[in-house]
């Protein structure tokens, strides 16, 4: 996200129709050079367009009179010392205007500017718009706000002396109240501008796949010493997660194999007796793991001795890319942004007090490692954690943190869940595989974005289907057809078009003039003819509304090489005659309509092809389908495994096990699934459905956004696109096939009944022929209504119902 918001910075914004900023200058400010470090790493990999020498680390010898426009500075609060080469030497006689850290008993140290003299002059400057950055804003401006002595990042943001404010800040954190709190109280405070805080969607960054859906908590379930045993339980899991990974790997030859990492936190004063203690755990049970493969990130950065065996010291940034190391041992470098996929597996020798660690800890280890959900693979979605020193109690309030009980943790609304007794569920053997398939022909839908352009999404579309050799000329197929459009529409519209030509030759302007002794104004105006500066930017407007590419294209298409006009002139007529063009709303709008019809007929007319590709590149597409302002259809993908709880634990910490149902797609060993996540009348619509005799098989549809989810797009009652995922499918056979019944059970009274009975509504609208019923049903008093949507006048009452209560206590509702 950072990236995106540099690169619409310094380069503009199509999709935003944001202009560049030709002044901007950004300062990426935080406590630790290693953070900054990792963040200039991560900021290349994200950007195609921020390369290496935009992003600059502030480091001595760094004098410079003031820093340039379109780049990026990392500074650390540790060069900004009174110490530091940075800002050594003042003037003599102006202590008053300096900064106390910048007075040394020293003689200046002949550099020409102090970093401090370069931010002023950066700030000072016309021409330049310093933003600072200030990464990990929960700190606020300090952890000592007793102390009367500003801290540099206060000194650093406030100003003092001659070294003005900073003009922009610009807070990342994801809990920022101390942040905000700071600078509510800064002394300058009166003086700025205070915006809203931007917020990021916890529900679509879940659904993005970006995050594990699954947190896996191992605790003891008696008291005693358990460190060794559950460390062996720890490696046992990293050797199966890495072999779940390989088998990934050599099924999706597009992938890049991920290579699972184990971290082990120790206590804040290690025992290197315990810690060798653990090693020698850890080599018995992962018999060919390299002598090599162990590393730590403790403050000692040498290479330690524990026992027989010698660690050597690595830098956390580098942790994620050292693939050799599949063991890290670490204390709290990596609690705090620290940024490393491939830890699937946590072991933490910390006291159970430490709870606070432990879920900062695991939002570093939630992040994806191919930055995806791998489709119906639940155990290559989750992460697993080992508390050996925590009891019941402990554990239960790290669970409450981990799914937003408690504050504090990142997306606790995103339906991610904290699993302590979990059984992996893989596809019932009693299952026909003709239900199978008729799972994979359900209809599901995407979530519409906002801004989407039909063009840019064509586009897209092209590229994707010629990388993967579908359609090798897929771009110059889509231009060349779109070009065919634009033609049509400029005939069609040739008056308009016409008139916008001459608007886009033509500069008007005011002339005011004023007389000696009259009290008035006059005021008359004039037109010139434009020169090639004013068609460019006129062109820059076509090139946003039509997208960069096709407007460059469609100028080659009138003047190109083997047009009848191909001199100055005409080439010159051309960009004036795209930029006319993209004026005219009714070409336009044409020109959209007939991307997505090209786009979507593409789709449509490879989606077996685009079926046969890997997870990866299917991905790609779906991004593609996503890429619109209406929901589109999508594939359910047959689920490979799914983790669920199996037991629940009382207050006293005592496991009782939770109910099964048989039939379900996914079982146990025993052909069981559990059904302990229902409530009392989700349970009864569950067995009234089994217990009817065409009923062969059902499905609980996860609640979490992946491809074996069916999803049901629907607006909330803010105006924002949300995803229903729909309780339960039934399958029957019935008229020769299998036939699927949808069926929804969701309290009336929630604040998103009547928002997803109306998303359902509308999917049963466009999809009814493709299920034998889809149902609503909610308990009002000890009845169970229904709302069968297939009935046209159960739609048209859901679209006028005041509340989803109405509905089901109105006649147009029955009895379930």
């Amino acid at each position: 996200m950072a990236a995106g918001v540099i690169e619409a910075l310094f380069y503009g914004d199509e999709a935003f129709d944001w202009e560049p900023d030709p002044t901007a200058v950004i300062l990426w400010f935080s406590d630790d050079p290693a953070l900054n470090e990792q963040t200039r790493f991560r900021l290349m990999e994200a950007s195609d367009r921020i390369v290496h020498s935009d992003l600059v680390v502030v480091q001595h010898p760094f004098a410079v009179e003031k820093f340039a426009a379109g780049k990026v500075y990392f500074l650390n609060t540790g060069k900004l010392t009174k110490s530091s080469l940075l800002t050594r030497g003042y003037e003599a006689g102006d202590e008053e205007n300096q900064f106390e850290m910048m007075r040394v008993s020293t003689t200046p140290d002949l550099q020409a500017y102090t970093i401090w003299d370069t931010i002023r002059n950066t700030i000072e400057n016309s021409r330049l718009t310093l933003y600072m950055v200030l990464d990990e804003a929960h700190r606020g401006f300090g952890t000592k706000p007793s102390t009367d002595k500003p801290t540099i990042v206060k000194r650093l943001i406030n100003g003092q002396g001659d070294v003005p404010p900073m003009p922009v800040v610009w807070g990342v954190s994801a809990t920022v109240q101390r942040f905000e709190d700071a600078m509510r109280t800064a002394e300058v405070s009166a003086n700025r501008l205070g915006l809203p805080k931007i917020i990021v969607d916890p529900i679509r960054v879940q659904e993005s796949g970006l995050l594990k859906d699954d947190i896996v908590l191992d605790i003891p379930a008696e008291s005693g010493k358990f460190d060794t045993v559950l460390l062996g339980r720890a490696t046992r899991k990293i050797v199966e997660v890495t072999r779940a990974w390989a088998e990934y790997a050599a099924e999706q030859p597009d992938t890049v194999p991920v290579v699972p990492l184990m971290v082990l936190q120790s206590s804040n004063t290690p025992d290197p007796a315990m810690l060798a203690r653990a090693l020698d755990t850890i080599f018995a049970e992962w018999s060919d793991l390299p002598a090599n493969a162990v590393a730590h990130v403790l403050g000692e950065h040498t290479t330690q001795q524990w026992g027989g065996y010698r660690v050597p010291h690595i830098s956390p940034e580098r942790v994620q890319d050292a693939t050799q190391v599949r063991v890290l041992i670490a204390k709290d470098a990596i609690s705090t942004g620290w940024d490393c996929p491939r830890a699937e597996v946590l072991i933490s020798f910390r006291a159970a007090k430490d709870a606070t660690h432990i879920t900062q800890l695991l939002g570093r280890m939630i992040r994806t490692p191919l930055a995806r959900r791998i489709p119906g693979d639940n155990r290559l979605n989750s992460v697993d954690c080992i508390l050996p020193f925590f009891d019941h109690k402990t554990a239960t309030n790290v669970v409450k943190v981990l799914t937003g009980v408690l504050e504090d943790f990142p997306d606790g609304a995103g339906g991610r869940r904290v699993l302590i007794e979990p059984q992996e569920m893989t596809p019932n053997s009693v299952i026909e595989e003709a239900i199978w398939e008729a799972l994979e022909t359900l209809p599901s839908q995407s979530l519409p974005k906002r801004g989407a352009k039909p063009v840019k999404r064509l586009t897209a579309l092209a590229q994707a289907l010629a990388m993967d050799g579908l359609r090798p000329d897929a771009g110059k197929d889509a231009h060349k057809e779109l070009h065919a459009v634009i033609d049509g529409l400029g005939a069609r519209y040739k008056d308009e078009v016409d008139a916008a030509v001459t608007e886009v030759w033509t500069v008007h302007g005011e002339t005011v003039t004023g007389h000696a002794g009259a009290e008035s104004l006059s005021y008359s105006r004039f037109a010139e003819t434009a020169d090639d500066r004013s068609i460019q930017d006129a062109f820059r407007e076509a090139a946003r509304a039509f997208s960069p590419d096709l407007a460059g294209t469609y100028v080659d298409h009138i003047a190109g090489p083997d047009a009848p006009n191909a001199d100055d002139d005409g080439l010159r007529d051309a960009y004036v005659k795209t930029a006319a063009l993209a004026l005219v709303p009714e070409v336009r709008e044409e020109l959209e309509r007939e991307a997505d019809r090209l786009t979507r007929g593409w789709l449509d007319r490879y989606r077996v092809d685009i079926k046969a590709l890997s997870d990866e590149r299917q991905a790609v597409y779906n991004d593609v389908r996503a890429m619109s302002t209406e929901p589109q259809r999508l594939a359910v993908t047959r689920p490979r495994n799914r983790i669920e709880e199996t037991a629940r634990q009382d207050d006293d910490g005592n496991k009782h096990p939770l109910p099964a149902r048989k039939r379900h797609l996914l079982a146990d060993e025993h052909g069981d699934f559990p059904v302990g996540s229902l409530n009392e009348w989700e349970l009864d619509v569950l067995d009234k459905e089994l217990g009817r005799t065409s009923t062969v098989a059902w499905y609980r549809n996860p609640a979490r956004a992946s491809q074996d989810s069916l999803g049901v797009a629907y607006t909330d009652t803010s105006g924002d696109w949300r995803t229903l995922r729909p309780d339960f499918l039934f399958f029957r056979q019935g008229d020769g096939k299998v036939e699927v019944s949808l069926v929804d059970p969701h309290s009336h009274h929630l604040a998103d009944a009547l928002p997803k009975l109306r998303g359902l509504a509308a999917f049963t609208q466009t999809y009814e022929n493709e299920f034998h019923r889809i149902e609503a049903v909610a308990k009002i008093g000890d009845t169970l209504r229904v709302l069968d949507m297939t009935d046209p006048k159960v739609r048209d009452a859901v679209a006028k119902a005041p509340d989803a209560k109405t509905l089901y206590e109105s006649g147009i509702a029955g009895n379930y």
